[in-house]
């Protein structure tokens, strides 16, 4: 009684437009009807206002997931053409206008090819038309909307038709990414206040640099958790040397992890270091970059498990099988050379040619010498005997 009470007060709000005022538009309904946004915080869903007249309902009579909470109802949109019934609901497990979230896991291709359990969540739901016919017939059709966006929870940060029979079923399936809500930045001290800017020469070796990757803007219900980052010298880190910072359950000795899989942010820092193969330019500059994904609070400490992640090997440096990957790096980073002469300072080619000049001379005065001082021995010698 409640529900037809509630229906009844629905049914006097109905739109303006009336089949007339759709022209052309005023037809069966078609694949191309329904419109999904998959976005990093709600989802959109856009249905084409004119067959749903035509069928003999208004956007008042399309109910999403069988919510009825005025938050959860269409609005009409008649700034665009042809006009459309919108919904837009949060992507929160606690109140996702009764959206269902799976999560799914497979064996990681490509670059994740390291990792046994890459994750994605697809939420699905539908909006079904509620006749408003009393009665024991009805010329009505029932319509269906099916709508599903799937989102990958992992990233390398360096970022779905119209059926018409007794039923008029619309399904719509998406992609979406929340690789837009991460970000990497670099910072001088422990606090995390300071960003680093980077000198035109470069940070001393040694020099702490503190990372931190965030997520914002990001429903709460995801943790950051890095899996893996790495430094190379190509901003492309498939096209050069790299050098491991941290992989599952094993890290370099002066790398310090302090927060990941804890919040939404994950931050950790390592000494500055160079690359020996730019041993000969004045600085050397690399940029890092980092494996992210995106787990569910309730899950993520199975994710910090060895048991539940393959090592990566040192030599694993194949990106073969990602169809699209996405990439947010760091800003390069600049170390300086030592200005001191040192053992570790190459000789030029120059350098190397005067060295071997000056030990040929000093050896061959040497041996003058020595000639000289042997002669001069064997006639006091002769003398001394007479």
């Amino acid at each position: 009684m409640k529900i037809f009470l509630l229906l009844l007060s629905v049914i006097g709000r109905s739109s303006q437009l009336v089949l007339n005022d759709c022209g052309s538009e005023a037809r069966r309904p078609q694949v191309s009807d329904i419109a999904v946004q998959c976005g990093t915080s709600s989802i959109g869903l856009a249905i084409q206002i004119c067959p749903v007249i035509y069928t003999g309902y208004n956007e008042t009579l399309l109910i999403l997931n069988h919510m009825l909470e005025p938050t959860c109802r269409a609005t009409l949109d008649e700034s665009v053409n042809p006009p459309v019934a919108r919904f837009n609901f949060p992507l929160n497990m606690t109140h996702a206008c009764g959206s269902i979230f799976r999560t799914t896991s497979a064996a990681g291709t490509g670059i994740f090819s390291d990792f046994s359990n890459i994750q994605t969540v697809n939420i699905s739901g539908v909006v079904r038309s509620i006749d408003p016919t009393t009665g024991t017939i009805t010329y009505n059709a029932e319509l269906k909307y099916y709508y599903s966006c799937a989102y990958p929870l992992e990233y390398l940060i360096n970022n779905t038709q119209v059926d018409v029979s007794a039923s008029s079923i619309a399904i719509k399936d998406n992609n979406g990414s929340f690789i837009s809500t991460l970000s990497m930045e670099l910072f001088t001290d422990s606090n995390y206040t300071r960003p680093l800017v980077m000198p035109q020469l470069g940070i001393e070796l040694r020099t702490s640099v503190y990372v931190e990757v965030k997520a914002t803007n990001l429903t709460g219900q995801y943790h950051v958790l890095l899996d893996r980052c790495y430094a190379s010298i190509s901003p492309l880190p498939s096209n050069s040397s790299f050098f491991n910072l941290f992989v599952p359950c094993s890290k370099d000795q002066f790398t310090t992890m302090i927060e990941n899989g804890d919040s939404q942010s994950a931050r950790f820092y390592f000494p500055a270091f160079r690359f020996i193969e730019q041993q000969n330019e004045t600085v050397s500059t690399y940029y890092l970059h980092c494996i992210t994904r995106l787990c569910e609070k309730s899950t993520c400490s199975t994710f910090k498990q060895c048991n539940n992640r393959r090592k990566r090997s040192p030599l694993d440096t194949s990106a073969d099988g990602i169809a699209q990957t996405y990439t947010i790096s760091s800003s390069e980073i600049v170390t300086k050379t030592d200005t001191n002469e040192s053992k570790e300072k190459p000789l030029s080619a120059g350098e190397d040619n005067d060295s071997a000049v000056g030990l040929g001379v000093a050896v061959g005065i040497l041996a003058f010498v020595s000639l000289v001082a042997l002669c001069v021995a064997a006639v006091f010698y002769k003398r001394l005997r007479n």
